[in-house]
């Protein structure tokens, strides 16, 4: 246990961490500022809220790309140009005048994160011994669990005082500084695969195993986008709280998917198969989005359900992160940026089926369907337990 400890490299870990804390917050932290945007651009408030689609989906499509890019020419030079891209587009955006360029640097921003957070994951997974993955994935993902509980609330801090458009200015820097421990931290041999000339194939990084459980992890990005997405406005529905009311709920939310980031990080390392532990994860979250949605007594409940969903479901996430990882190193890139790429889709999914939910049956139609996709998530990775453990 102690020389897998001396053997963590917590300087790339903490790069990474950064990194993803800085693409998260460079889509996340613009919530505060909907209507000033608005107002400013001189567009409808819906229309700045899309955004997050056109984002989501530049990054899916670049997480493809950069994945299989970051396998046939080395992690390094994507991992650095792809933060220091994003840099570019925050500032862009904060000094242009007109709706259409904002989006059009949204939309390369996006690319821009996808990019990284594809690459970066697997830079992590193949620095570190199989028995410590869990961990060091879990960390990185806290990265961007943070956003939420540091990144928005200092995004409404901060912006109160410089506008939306400093506010992107300081995560344009904030980018840059990732930039910079990247470059620190990521050796130029880090692609060590590529000096035998081996070429990345699709075919043999699109195994079955490999594809069932990307499907599974649509499953549970819905299950989780679910609650992510919808959790102020399910409070707001059902309790009539105010916007200064959400404030402590949307913390403890935040907490809870922190912590189950960090824990579930310890579990996947510690505890004998990887895949079993993310379908108890995926189950035991199921059981509580059903609590959470279809019983409201008062608002204290839900939001300890809302803590208990979000702490289950994240528990999961890392072992199904190091069980994903689990490839030879010459395709590692490739799966892990289609990961990426069906996460979006999975959040694009939440974001479409809980419009739809509200509109038919209101917020308690969340329970079964939450429920339902955890289970289907539980089964997939059930599936291939057996595989994954050789």
């Amino acid at each position: 246990m102690k020389t897998d400890s001396a053997a963590m490299p917590w300087a790339l870990v903490g790069a990474a961490c950064l990194g993803c804390f800085a693409t998260t917050s460079s889509g996340t932290t613009r919530a505060p500022f909907l209507l000033d945007m608005a107002a400013d651009l001189d567009v409808a408030m819906p229309l700045i809220a899309n955004l997050v689609s056109l984002t989501a989906t530049t990054w899916g499509v670049a997480s493809a790309a950069a994945g299989w890019l970051s396998d046939a020419m080395g992690r390094r030079s994507i991992l650095v140009l792809s933060l220091l891209g994003l840099a570019v587009t925050l500032v862009a955006q904060a000094v242009v005048s007109s709706f259409f360029w904002v989006a059009v640097w949204a939309s390369i921003g996006g690319a821009c994160c996808g990019a990284f957070t594809a690459v970066v994951y697997a830079e992590v997974s193949g620095r570190v011994p199989d028995s410590q993955r869990g961990r060091a994935l879990g960390w990185v993902m806290s990265g961007q669990s943070l956003t939420l509980l540091v990144g928005v609330p200092m995004a409404a801090a901060v912006g109160s005082l410089i506008g939306w458009r400093g506010w992107l200015i300081c995560v344009g820097g904030l980018s840059l500084l990732g930039t910079l421990s990247i470059v620190a931290t990521v050796g130029r041999g880090s692609a060590g695969h590529m000096r035998g000339a081996v070429r990345p194939s699709l075919r043999a990084a699109l195994s079955r195993r490999v594809v069932g459980l990307l499907s599974t992890g649509i499953a549970e990005r819905i299950c989780y986008g679910l609650a992510a997405i919808y959790f102020a406005a399910f409070l707001q529905e059902t309790y009539r709280l105010s916007l200064a009311e959400l404030a402590i709920p949307l913390a403890v939310f935040a907490v809870g998917n922190v912590a189950g980031t960090i824990l579930g990080g310890q579990l996947a390392d510690r505890l004998p198969d990887r895949l079993l532990t993310f379908a108890l994860a995926m189950v035991s979250s199921g059981l509580a989005a059903l609590a959470l949605f279809l019983w409201h007594p008062s608002p204290e409940v839900s939001v300890a359900l809302g803590f208990l969903y979000v702490l289950l479901n994240a528990l999961g996430r890392p072992a199904y992160m190091a069980a994903l990882a689990a490839v030879p190193d010459d395709v590692r890139g490739t799966v892990l940026g289609l990961n990426s790429s069906s996460a979006s889709i999975g959040w694009i999914g939440a974001a479409a089926l809980g419009a739809a939910i509200i509109g038919w049956v209101g917020f308690e139609g969340f329970g079964p369907l939450a429920a339902g996709l955890a289970l289907l998530g539980a089964v997939g990775g059930l599936a291939h337990r057996r595989k994954a453990a050789t």
